[in-house]
């Protein structure tokens, strides 16, 4: 190699630090991204914690339980209507659903979305608990349960609760 081609390069120096300012394209889709996704976060998690919605579905997990388990009979009957009760108490208040019995408690899950409660399944339910006789039929209680669970939401917005 001869030296004089050499001698004519540039001499060797390090490149100028980056800047701060504009960032890179990657950061700039970052950054679009979090402004995205920061209010939909904030949304979901005040969706997620409405405690209406944590209330249903604490009711509905106890009574997929009270489904999956061994209880029959009347002792059934005791864990669904005590579940029903509570939902119900939580929901529109000790004034509204703590004091009634028999048919009025049947009439008001009726209008609070179950109308399978206020007919023949709600009467077998009551008679059941309550060491009646009647007929037992454990899947139709269930089924009429899980219906006032999911509708009575609603019916308790109405009455201001």
């Amino acid at each position: 190699m001869s030296a004089d081609w050499l001698s004519q390069l540039a001499p060797a120096h390090a490149p100028s630090p980056p800047a701060w300012w504009p960032p890179a394209p990657g950061w700039w889709g970052a950054g679009v991204l979090f402004v995205l996704l920061l209010p939909a976060l904030v949304i979901a998690a005040r969706w997620w914690r409405q405690p209406r919605r944590r209330f249903r579905r604490a009711a509905l997990r106890e009574l997929r339980l009270i489904r999956t388990s061994a209880v029959e009979g009347p002792a059934a009957a005791r864990a669904i209507e005590s579940l029903l009760r509570r939902y119900a108490v939580t929901l529109y208040g000790r004034d509204i659903a703590a004091r009634l019995t028999g048919a009025a408690w049947l009439e008001f899950a009726g209008t609070a979305g179950a109308e399978q409660l206020a007919g023949e399944a709600g009467r077998s339910l009551l008679a059941a608990a309550f060491g009646g006789s009647g007929p037992i039929d454990r899947e139709s209680w269930l089924t009429a349960a899980a219906e006032f669970i999911r509708r009575a939401a609603e019916g308790s917005r109405r009455h201001g609760r």
